[in-house]
């Protein structure tokens, strides 16, 4: 049985719980996603030059920071975590670029 509740409709703290747990579970398993393009993009590029692009970093920070706006999300909370994820996206493809070379 399905016991998740809605965050409006929450009335206990184990509801919450299990809706963020639920949450992190989904948010994991897609960044487990967007690492394995990482990996792809590792395969694709035909240089180590190629695996950092400031021009796309931001593209994907100011996207993210659009779809804070119009979800609800705090600007600053969702640029910071893209800062951090963008970084660590790039630090992983140079190491799957490096170790299939």
């Amino acid at each position: 049985m399905d016991e998740r509740v809605k965050p409006a409709d929450c009335r206990t703290m184990a509801e919450v719980r299990r809706g963020v747990d639920r949450l992190d579970e989904e948010i994991v398993a897609r960044l487990g996603e967007r690492f394995r393009y990482m990996e792809a993009a590792a395969r694709i590029k035909p240089d180590r030059g190629a695996v950092r692009d400031e021009d796309r970093k931001a593209e994907v920070i100011a996207n993210a920071r659009r779809l804070a706006s119009r979800h609800g999300v705090p600007d600053a909370a969702v640029h910071e975590l893209y800062e951090r994820l963008v970084e660590a996206s790039i630090a992983y493809e140079f190491e799957r670029y490096d170790a299939t070379r």
